[in-house]
């Protein structure tokens, strides 16, 4: 499918706008494409929807621009003479019918000097006068750089004197591929065949396979080219050429955003970048983690003690737990720090990778604190292990029941005891039943009672594997925070980069397959 220009650059403006405000790339990597953009937008008006052909005067200071494009027109409507090489002025020939609000925006813009015509033979032309690119003013070469995407048909003026201009020919080679072209070789009554042979032969050179060249004098003689050029332009302005350089300028268009979205794609780390940051995360946390255990041994023994204190009203009085401090705050900072520094050296993008990492530094102290207190409580709330606490439950029915037991035992004996000595008439109740008895009932409440007691959890004890199992949680949370922080971004790349191969291969663009190779316009387009 061959996509659209216009949804093709609302495409790549979505996602370099999307990818900057997230910083996922250095800003001035994406200046340009953005830069490209609005120029871009502005050129959706083609040729073909104003049914004009637009074509451009360029070459350097003094070839006659100016006088030619008189000529053409038959009036003086540019500028000439020695206040040419200062002028900031575009001057646009147009004929009277043209809507100019149907141009595209540079085109249509007050600041361009302006004049309407009635010649019928030009009502699909519209010709532009540029300023000379390589004048005094720098802004005149910005200006000519500015127009050159508007542009159909480039018509390049030399002079005996001036066709060899180094400024205005690097822009030929690098503009030759972008623009149908017609060469004129003005002043020719001043030439000498050599110099036009030699012009020849550098066009050439560039690229140009039997170009158009025609030769225009300051005066009319018979070798003077004028009017073969004038029928040449006015035989461009077809709709079916239009329709061909429309094509063509759309194609090259395509072809230059590929260029900028391929570099931009190199840009953009693989995601490989970002596993390789994620195992020697896990190799800095992992160290990390122990030095931090190591400097908390000393306060969570004392925290423990405070809640192991037998002064209730102390405990009550005690102060939230406060185990984040400042040395673990700048060891966790230090270690971030090296991550940043890790994701540098492997040519990812820092800034989002540092904001999501502040919010974590940020709330860290916090979370640590709230996690190992809360964990220190349910330790408390329930000391010991499970067959530890298993254990004193049934201490404690021993407790209630064995004395139970042994105290129905003795009653039973008692009785038994009274019953047998009404039938003798014998003394039942005896000094040694009654010690023994007593001795019976008290081991058996004392023994489950004394190991309930020895049993009892310590409450230091069980602070102090609640605090460390709560450290353990903490610091887990916060190798999953990083996890998660890198995880995120690398998903967010990935996204990144299967949007950007997806405009990519939208760039892609068909053969012009309506170019005619026997028309005399494939010889100012530059075959595919």
């Amino acid at each position: 499918m061959d996509y659209d220009y216009s949804e093709l650059v609302q495409q790549t403006h979505h996602w370099a706008q999307q990818v900057l405000n997230h910083q996922g790339l250095d800003a001035n990597e994406l200046t340009e494409l953005l830069a490209l953009v609005p120029q871009i937008k502005n050129t959706e008006n083609t040729s073909t929807e104003n049914g004009s052909l637009i074509v451009a005067f360029m070459g350097g200071t003094g070839v006659g621009k100016s006088s030619l494009l008189n000529r053409l027109s038959g009036q003086s409507i540019a500028k000439t003479g020695i206040e040419r090489p200062t002028s900031r002025e575009v001057s646009l020939y147009y004929h009277q019918s043209q809507n100019l609000q149907n141009l595209p925006e540079l085109l249509s813009s007050e600041t361009v000097n302006r004049q309407a015509h009635l010649k019928t033979q030009h009502k699909n032309i519209i010709w532009v006068d540029m300023p000379d690119f390589d004048s005094i003013e720098q802004a005149n070469k910005h200006l000519v750089l500015q127009w050159l995407p508007q542009i159909d048909v480039l018509i390049y003026v030399v002079s005996p004197d001036r066709y060899r201009d180094q400024a205005a020919w690097k822009l030929l080679l690098s503009e030759g591929q972008k623009h149908g072209w017609i060469f004129v070789f003005n002043q020719w009554d001043l030439a000498h065949p050599e110099q036009y042979q030699d012009f020849e032969s550098q066009l050439s050179t560039a690229g140009f396979k039997n170009p158009f060249i025609f030769k225009s004098s300051c005066e009319q003689q018979s070798d003077d080219e004028f009017l073969p050029l004038l029928a040449q332009i006015e035989s461009l302005a077809t709709t079916h050429t239009l329709k061909i350089l429309e094509q063509r300028t759309i194609q090259l268009k395509k072809q230059a955003l590929k260029k900028q979205l391929q570099a931009l794609q190199t840009a953009l780390k693989p995601v490989q970048n970002f596993t390789d940051l994620k195992q020697q995360w896990t190799q800095q946390w992992t160290q990390s983690e122990q030095t931090l255990t190591k400097g908390f041994t000393w306060k969570i023994t004392q925290q423990s003690r405070q809640y192991a204190e037998k002064d209730a009203h102390l405990r009550t009085q005690k102060s939230a737990l406060s185990l984040w401090d400042q040395w673990a705050q700048n060891h966790l900072d230090e270690t971030l720090d090296e991550l940043i520094l890790n994701a540098n050296q492997l040519q990812l993008s820092t800034p989002p990778l540092r904001k999501n990492l502040l919010e974590t530094r940020q709330k860290i102290g916090a979370m640590v604190n709230s996690t190992v207190e809360l964990n220190c409580r349910q330790a408390l709330v329930a000391p010991g292990n499970v067959v530890h606490r298993t254990f004193l439950k049934i201490s404690r029915v021993c407790e209630l029941f064995l004395p139970l037991t042994t105290m129905g035992f003795v009653g039973y004996q008692l009785f038994i005891g009274f019953y047998n000595s009404v039938e003798t008439k014998q003394a039942y109740l005896g000094l040694d039943f009654a010690i023994h008895s007593v001795l019976f009932i008290a081991i058996s409440w004392l023994l489950p009672y004394f190991i309930r007691k020895k049993m009892q959890p310590s409450i230091e004890k069980s602070a102090l594997r609640g605090l460390q199992k709560g450290l353990k949680k903490a610091n887990q949370r916060i190798d999953d925070d990083v996890e998660t922080i890198l995880s995120d971004l690398q998903n967010q790349q990935q996204q990144w980069l299967i949007d950007l191969n997806a405009i990519i291969d939208h760039c892609q663009t068909k053969k012009m397959s309506t170019i005619i190779k026997s028309d005399e316009v494939a010889r100012i387009l530059v075959d595919d």
